[in-house]
């Protein structure tokens, strides 16, 4: 292989890899620019290794061009893995890591002169995490609920409370109980909850259904 297209492939793998590097930083993820630029460079040099290698000693039995690759691959696992965090019964960077596993194999594609196959999955990356990363956002706007009831101090408030939710089908993902100013001489609740609404039933509903328990004075929900 000659200098220029060594220095072609390791370039262009790191114009790749900071074109998926520029979209996970934009949104603050933990593997950014820099993060995908070097996996994808790394990936790129290992392959251009593994062919070079493979090249000088041509017609040993042992030489296999894919073996170093293939470490590659399974060896992007343990970074991967740093980028996933669980917390709570939420898993987050699953993402991130799964374009760290694509943007190596970028890599590797470029190392192999497959430039054609790069730009693809690369411009596909790229789309496919910019357009859905949005519907996800539109998604989660629709699904997701703030509510805030204003309700009585009595036994039993908070069950009644989640269990007319539960009826309505609605998770809740937070909530906060704070003491609010007296009505006609009743202690009084600001009860704050976080939902997540899987049938997407609407707010009216909702706030129809919570409105008629007893003790329960308002609803708002945003």
């Amino acid at each position: 292989m000659s200098e220029g297209e060594l220095l072609l492939r390791l370039v262009l793998a790191c114009v790749l890899g900071g074109i998926i590097g520029y979209e996970r930083q934009s949104r603050h993820k933990s593997a950014g620019l820099r993060t995908n630029m070097l996996v994808c460079l790394g990936s790129c040099l290992v392959m251009v290794l593994s062919q070079e290698i493979y090249l000088r000693v041509e017609g040993h039995t042992n030489a296999d061009p894919a073996r170093l690759a293939a470490q590659v691959v399974s060896g992007i696992g343990f970074l991967g893995a740093g980028a996933i965090m669980k917390e709570g019964l939420t898993v987050t960077g699953l993402t991130t890591a799964a374009c760290l596993w694509v943007v190596a194999g970028v890599g590797l594609a470029v190392g192999a002169g497959l430039y054609v196959g790069a730009l693809l999955t690369t411009g596909l990356v790229f789309a496919t995490l910019g357009v859905l990363s949005r519907l996800d956002a539109w998604v989660a706007q629709e699904r997701h609920l703030y509510l805030v009831i204003h309700a009585c101090d009595a036994p039993g408030q908070l069950s009644h409370i989640s269990a007319c939710l539960e009826d309505l089908d609605l998770s809740v993902r937070d909530l906060k109980v704070h003491e609010a100013p007296p009505q006609d001489g009743v202690r009084m609740l600001s009860i704050e909850l976080d939902v997540y609404n899987r049938q997407a039933v609407r707010s009216a509903v909702i706030a129809e259904a919570v409105q008629q328990l007893r003790g329960v004075r308002g609803v708002e929900i945003g």
